[in-house]
């Protein structure tokens, strides 16, 4: 298994969660704040599942400096795949920006059941995503 592209990003759990921060105020925000920022926030393990908020394809190659897929020793605009985005809501926590995997924009849809997964971000490091439910199981069965 790769690093994680940042070591406070998800749990070191069997199932592993994405870590968020609950304010004294009882609101969840994701991600967990650092610094002074964190300061009275309790870390807290968000829910493993949600619904597609809303979703985009990102078609073109992000800004300088990239680090993803199509972006390694050789790799550049030629090869560049486009991918998909997406806001995850997770029910009673928080709504959270993800890439979205093993599914197709046309195959998307407004409260989609999603699943938190941990995908590869380049050669050394991982990073997190959300897939629809029903791929999730296809991979288990």
């Amino acid at each position: 298994m790769a690093q994680k592209i940042d070591p406070d990003l998800w749990s070191d759990d069997a199932k592993p969660h994405l870590m968020g921060g609950k304010l004294p105020s009882g609101e969840v925000v994701f991600p967990m704040p650092q610094g002074d920022a964190a300061r009275d926030v309790e870390p807290y393990k968000l829910s493993r599942q949600g619904t597609l908020w809303s979703w985009t394809t990102q078609g073109f190659l992000p800004k300088e400096p990239y680090e993803g897929p199509g972006s390694g020793p050789g790799e550049g605009p030629p090869d560049f795949q486009p991918f998909l985005l997406g806001y995850v809501e997770l029910p009673g926590e928080v709504i959270v920006e993800s890439r979205i995997v093993d599914a197709k924009l046309e195959d998307l849809k407004l409260n989609m059941p999603m699943e938190f997964c941990i995908v590869p971000f380049n050669g050394t490091h991982d990073t997190f995503a959300f897939r629809p439910m029903a791929a999730s199981q296809e991979q288990a069965a």
